[in-house]
């Protein structure tokens, strides 16, 4: 794969419609997903002397973190309704070239900023709920 533009590593909001229309989150400068896969220790007195594993025994989940410039898009309004209901909503990491990660997430971090002679920016992260489902592109 050829190096991509992180520009185009989008995150998109799910209207909850059927068909689910997704809308890309305005302003965003930066995105990061992170897949976790709780390690469950096994280590015990038997144990040779290193720690031991259990394969499959943890939790998989996906944390997705972000930053922008507060542009009060639709989106932008749509999250912060979502924080305010504690919903879980479907989203999309859309990461190109390679695939898009879409499932339910809740909005557990929401934050705006502003410096005196600069812009309004925001911050948010969100935590997966149940499986998230991955398409090739």
């Amino acid at each position: 794969m050829a190096a991509q533009q992180g520009k185009a590593l989008l995150m998109k909001i799910g209207n909850g419609a059927s068909p689910e229309v997704f809308a890309t989150i305005g302003g965003m400068r930066s995105n990061t997903l992170t897949m976790n896969d709780e390690m469950v220790d096994v280590t015990n007195k038997d144990s040779s002397g290193a720690r031991s594993i259990l394969a499959q025994g943890g939790v998989n989940s996906i944390t997705i973190a972000g930053s922008g410039v507060f542009t009060d898009s639709a989106s932008e309004t749509t999250l912060k309704g979502k924080f305010n209901i504690s919903a879980l909503t479907n989203y999309q990491f859309i990461v190109p070239n390679f695939g898009t990660f879409t499932g339910k997430f809740m909005l557990t971090s929401l934050e705006y900023a502003g410096e005196y002679n600069g812009e309004t920016t925001y911050s948010f992260t969100f935590e997966s709920s149940d499986a998230i489902t991955f398409a090739t592109v």
